[in-house]
């Protein structure tokens, strides 16, 4: 058996599903754990396909930690309350240590082979290693991602820096190059050496280093620097497991709902040359300001390109609310856009795994979330970043500078962009310009390689694969060396 536990949110959830769905058909049985209303959700989205795949509630009470009743998950959270949620997090550390000996006692003294838990769930490697389990971190981010947020925190960058600097490099991460102030996250959270949320994050992934492995959710050809900074800086097993998706139907299952069927986006898209169509979607957190949204209807409607804009209320309104979509666009926009037959203009979400494998989709004008970043480089479809918070930030520096996959054509909420701007970054990626061949060249390119490491045909095993085999037979010796130990004493 494997434990797998995520934190509270769908960025994260999904992946866990993904690697679920793939430990089980490697013949594990999984014991899925979360808090009773995402594990109550689960039950009702998810078909009982198999009896090999478990979900066990942990207790969680969000009025306890200063949040909204009856808010388990960060997508029913705003953005300020998020670092609420995730504080709260340690608080799970008594009840998991409960639910691993309940788990032990119902399998006749039988122990998991290995816990496997979330990036903001460090301490607990200790719980495991109390019961003589081995422990490994998934990390749901990208590698380069996740290995310059592990920096930024664990070395308080916040601290190093000056109010008059403009740029930094990370003090234990050179090979990642220079990052200007704008591309930090510590940006939105310098608030003193005794901000609970600093302490959080410190705290936590300093305790990575009691784990037994970090697994990755990305591709070692692509991220080979940041899977070295991690063996260098916690001397433990790296490895890198990508892509994990789920498909678009497991996902709607799961996730947020779209309020578009697939068939209807398909049959808007047939009906479009080959890659002339934009994607604009900005995930299941992340929002634009209104000002922001305005420039972006009024780039699209000057560009005169073929797009599909998954559109949600702007900064500062409740981004699950119900709304009209003329509440927030352009007077004139949705007129403008169906005379032309040009845009399809979806609430809230959209299919987009659907979307992004389609031949007529060009780019992907993305807030950069490391799920979006492999469904769209899945599908060979370049990118137009524009990151918010936390590790988009890194992702976009990656996709841009590492990979040369993307161009950025903003970068956070505060401020005030040109529409010019984004008309030109539009032009940049999708026109018949040098540059815009070389980034959709590479854009195919990664699509390949990604696909080469989770080839599997008898005598070829592609880089994930390997290593994925790799971390299963370290789970087994671990558990093996833990049973020793145990009948010696």
């Amino acid at each position: 058996m494997m434990v797998l536990f995520p934190c509270m949110a769908q960025g994260h959830i999904i992946p866990f599903l993904a690697l679920a769905q793939h430990m089980e058909q490697k013949g594990y049985a999984i014991t899925f754990v979360n808090t009773p209303l995402n594990i109550k959700k689960l039950n009702k989205s998810i078909p009982p396909v198999s009896n090999n795949i478990k979900f066990v509630e942990i207790p969680f009470n969000s009025s306890d930690h200063g949040l909204p009743p009856d808010t388990q998950n960060s997508d029913s959270l705003p953005y300020y309350l998020i670092p609420s949620l995730l504080k709260a997090c340690p608080s799970l550390k008594v009840p998991f240590r409960n639910l691993l000996s309940n788990l032990i006692q119902e399998d006749g003294g039988e122990k998991p082979v290995c816990v496997v838990s979330d990036m903001f769930f460090g301490w607990s490697a200790d719980v495991a290693h109390e019961f003589g389990i081995s422990h490994a971190i998934f990390s749901t981010s990208g590698g380069f991602g996740m290995a310059c947020f592990y920096s930024e925190w664990v070395n308080l960058l916040h601290k190093l820096l000056s109010a008059n600097d403009v740029e930094c490099m990370l003090p234990d991460f050179p090979e990642a190059g220079n990052f200007h102030v704008t591309q930090l996250s510590v940006a939105g959270y310098m608030q003193g050496e005794d901000d609970p949320f600093t302490n959080f994050l410190s705290e936590n992934f300093s305790a990575w280093a009691n784990s037994d492995g970090l697994l990755l959710n990305t591709v070692e050809k692509l991220d080979k620097t940041a899977t070295m900074y991690f063996q260098r800086k916690l001397g433990i097993p790296v490895w890198s497991i990508g892509p994990l998706l789920l498909s678009e139907e497991d996902r709607s299952r799961t996730g947020s709902q779209s309020t578009i069927s697939p068939e209807r986006c398909i049959q808007w898209l047939d009906q479009k040359e080959p890659n002339s169509v934009i994607y604009i979607s900005f995930g299941s957190q992340t929002t634009i300001s209104a000002s922001q949204m305005e420039k972006l209807a009024k780039a699209l409607d000057a560009s005169h390109k073929n797009f599909i804009w998954v559109v949600r209320p702007p900064l500062g309104f409740d981004i699950n609310t119900e709304f009209m979509l003329q509440d927030w666009l352009p007077e004139g926009f949705l007129q403008s856009v169906q005379d032309q037959e040009r845009g399809l203009i979806v609430k809230k979400w959209a299919p987009q795994v659907e979307i992004l494998a389609h031949r007529s989709v060009s780019a992907f004008i993305s807030h950069c979330g490391w799920n979006s970043v492999l469904e769209s480089l899945k599908n060979g479809v370049p990118l137009i970043g524009w990151p918010m918070y936390a590790d988009q930030f890194y992702n976009a520096k990656w996709l841009v500078e590492e990979v040369g996959v993307c161009v950025e054509a903003a970068r956070g909420t505060n401020f005030e962009i040109k529409e010019e701007d984004i008309m030109e970054k539009i032009e940049l990626v999708m026109g018949e310009n040098e540059k815009g061949k070389e980034i959709r060249r590479k854009a195919c390119e990664i699509k390949e390689i990604m696909r080469d490491a989770l080839r599997d045909d008898g005598d070829y095993k592609g880089f994930s694969v390997k290593a994925m085999e790799g971390f299963f037979i370290a789970a087994l010796q671990g558990r093996e060396r833990a049973t020793a130990v145990s009948q010696s004493k």
